[in-house]
């Protein structure tokens, strides 16, 4: 889809976009972009720490032999009653 864009075509769109926009406003959403890039990561780091944390208290559990709480959903419920 890009194949066709060169450099020269790239130039044209970022003249145009400074135009448009001005320097300081590109600037901003550059920084923008930036932070949300920077808040992604970090949130994904967030995410793998947390579940190994759980993965370590399962592991723990499964030794001491105890058995991990899982939770019923009301069809299953309903479906030991009958």
């Amino acid at each position: 889809m890009l194949g066709g864009l060169g450099a020269p075509e790239l130039i044209v769109i970022a003249l145009i976009a400074l135009l448009l926009f001005g320097a300081g406003r590109i600037a901003d959403i550059g920084k923008g972009l930036g932070q949300g890039i920077k808040n992604f990561k970090q949130g994904l780091k967030e995410a793998d720490s947390a579940a190994e944390d759980d993965d370590e208290v399962v592991e723990a559990k499964a030794k001491k032999g105890d058995k991990p709480k899982v939770e019923k959903t009301k069809k299953a419920e309903a479906a030991e009653e009958a």
